[in-house]
C-alpha cells in the first residue's frame, strides 16, 4: 500500500470527536543544550483535551464508534490503580451517554483513596471495582480478561447492554475485535510526521512510555509506511522487553490487515526484529513504583522546560531518552521526538514519595 492508500483507510473509519488536533510540538530547547547531543523535540500529547488529556484520547475516539455501533450502554475495561486509560475511558464514556465500569488492580503502595486519577473516576461516577495484585507487576492478561467478563457478566443479569474493553484498547479481545487503538497512532505518527516536516526536520528517532502496545504498533506501523529511516523506541514501564514485544508485533500484524482493508494483508512482510525496539532497561522497582530515578526525572524536565512528566509512564521513558543520549546513541545531527502520552494527575497521590527523594 501506498501511504495515501492508508490515509485513504483511515479517514473511513468513523470517529467520535474528543480532542484538539494537532497536538503541539516544540524543540527542548534548554534539555538539548544542556545534554549537548541531539536535537530534541516533543510531542505533547498530554494536550489531547479530554480530561487532563493522554494518548488514551485519541484511541477512544476511534473506540466509542464501534462501541456505539454494537448498542452498548455500559463499558468495563481495567487497568491499574491510578490508570489514565480508565479515567479517560470513564470521561469519553460520560461524554456519549454511556456508563462506564473500571476493574482497578492495586499493583504498588497507595491506598485507593479518592485523590489523582481515582478522584476523576470518582467525579464521573464510574462503578469501580478495586482488586488487589501483586506489587510492581500488571495484572496478567487472562487474570484480568476473565475479572473484567465476570463483572460484565454481573452487568448483563441486571439488563445492561456491556462491551468490555480490553486495557489500552490494545490487544483485540473481547468486544473489541479491530485493533483500534493502534489506528489511532498511525494517525498519530502522520500528524507528528508533518509537524516536523514544517518545522524542518525529518525524525531520526522516536521515543515514548510502552504498557500495553497500541500506541506503539502504531508508531511503528507509521514509521514503516511513512518514514522507514525513523526508529520507534518503546520505554517498557510495566514488562519484559521480549515478551512484549511479541505483543506489540501482534498487533502490528493485526493493524497491517486492517489497513489493506478489501486487498491483500501486508501483514508480516515488512522487517519484524529492527522495527519492535522495547528496552526494559528503565523499569526501576517495578510499574508504578517511585522512585529516586524517576522523581530526579520528574523535577528535570520540569525544571528546564516547564513540562510535568508522570510517575508511572513518561518519566520512565524520559529516563531512557536522556540515558541513551548520555550514551552517545545518537548523534549531533539527530533529531529525536518524545511523545508526553500524559497520566499526569497520578503525581498527586504519589506526592509523598517524590518528595522524600527529592532535596
Amino acid at each position: 500500500m501506498k501511504p495515501e492508500d492508508i490515509r485513504d483507510r483511515l479517514a473511513r473509519f468513523p470517529r467520535f470527536p474528543l480532542i484538539h488536533r494537532p497536538t503541539p510540538m516544540r524543540k527542548l530547547e534548554r534539555l538539548s543544550s544542556a545534554l549537548g547531543g541531539p536535537a530534541l523535540w516533543i510531542k505533547r500529547d498530554d494536550l489531547t483535551g479530554l480530561a487532563f488529556g493522554g494518548n488514551k484520547s485519541r484511541k477512544l475516539e476511534f473506540l466509542l464508534p464501534d462501541i456505539l455501533a454494537k448498542k452498548a450502554d455500559t463499558v468495563v475495561t481495567w487497568a491499574g490503580l491510578q490508570s489514565n486509560w480508565a479515567m479517560q475511558t470513564a470521561a469519553a464514556c460520560r461524554m456519549a451517554g454511556l456508563t462506564p465500569v473500571l476493574v482497578l488492580f492495586k499493583t504498588y503502595d497507595l491506598p485507593a483513596e479518592p485523590d489523582g486519577n481515582i478522584l476523576l473516576d470518582r467525579i464521573l461516577d464510574a462503578r469501580i471495582h478495586y482488586r488487589q495484585a501483586e506489587k510492581g507487576k500488571l495484572v496478567g492478561l487472562e487474570e484480568a480478561l476473565a475479572e473484567a467478563t465476570g463483572i460484565a457478566a454481573e452487568y448483563r443479569a441486571r439488563g445492561a447492554s456491556v462491551y468490555v474493553v480490553p486495557v489500552g484498547g490494545s490487544l483485540p479481545l473481547a468486544d473489541m475485535d479491530r485493533p483500534l487503538g493502534a489506528l489511532a497512532y498511525v494517525e498519530a505518527f502522520i500528524e507528528m510526521q508533518e509537524q516536523a516536516r514544517a518545522l524542518g526536520f525529518e525524525p531520526d528517532a522516536v521515543f515514548h512510555a510502552t504498557g500495553s502496545g497500541a500506541t506503539q504498533a502504531g508508531l511503528v506501523v507509521g514509521a514503516r509506511r511513512f518514514s522507514p529511516g525513523t526508529k520507534v523506541y518503546g520505554i517498557s514501564v510495566s514488562d519484559k522487553a521480549g515478551p512484549f514485544a511479541r505483543i506489540v508485533q501482534e498487533i502490528v500484524d493485526k493493524t497491517e490487515v486492517e489497513l489493506a482493508g478489501e486487498g491483500p494483508a501486508r501483514a508480516g512482510n515488512g522487517p519484524r526484529d529492527r522495527d519492535i525496539i522495547v528496552l526494559d532497561e528503565y523499569l526501576q522497582a517495578g510499574y508504578g513504583v517511585v522512585t529516586g530515578e524517576v522523581a530526579s526525572a520528574i523535577r528535570r524536565l520540569f525544571e528546564t522546560e516547564g513540562i510535568v512528566l508522570d510517575p508511572v509512564y513518561t518519566s520512565k521513558a524520559f529516563l531512557g531518552l536522556i540515558d541513551l543520549v548520555a550514551r552517545g546513541a545518537f548523534k549531533p545531527s539527530d533529531n529525536v521526538v518524545f511523545f508526553h502520552t500524559g497520566g499526569t494527575p497520578a503525581l498527586f497521590p504519589n506526592r509523598a514519595r517524590i518528595l522524600s527523594f527529592l532535596p
